[in-house]
């Protein structure tokens, strides 16, 4: 079973650092080359760079949660949802189609239905 995961290329693990401007502050973000080619798509399917996509999420991060205490979490996250949320058929796997144009609202809905505890979940 390991195998599976063990003899993948291991550039997809290894880090990279880019720098970039979030909120008028030049910073940078360390995340494995995996993250980053996910993060290439998901910018590329509204036309943005991966830099434009990433202070988007800085902004709307910081308007919605008022602080942002760990950005390259978020990120792997980011990137791990948008792939879980392809799986369950909420984002295309078309990269053509833009994501802006998506109803965030009912898949956040559905997906927290499908995330919810099977004890809280109404008996079928």
């Amino acid at each position: 079973m390991c195998k599976l995961f063990v003899n993948a290329d291991p550039q997809l693990w290894e880090t990279r650092l880019r720098s970039l401007r979030l909120n008028g502050f030049s910073t940078s973000v360390r995340l494995e080359n995996l993250y980053w080619r996910v993060l290439e798509e998901i910018a590329g399917r509204d036309g943005m760079s991966v830099a434009q996509l990433l202070g988007r999420l800085y902004e709307e991060l910081l308007e919605a949660r008022g602080e942002v205490e760990n950005f390259a979490s978020f990120l792997r996250v980011c990137c791990g949802r948008y792939l879980m949320l392809q799986l369950a058929g909420e984002v295309s796997s078309d990269a053509a189609q833009p994501i802006a144009g998506l109803d965030a609202d009912a898949i956040l809905a559905r997906e927290a239905r499908r995330l919810a505890p099977a004890a809280l979940m109404p008996a079928a």
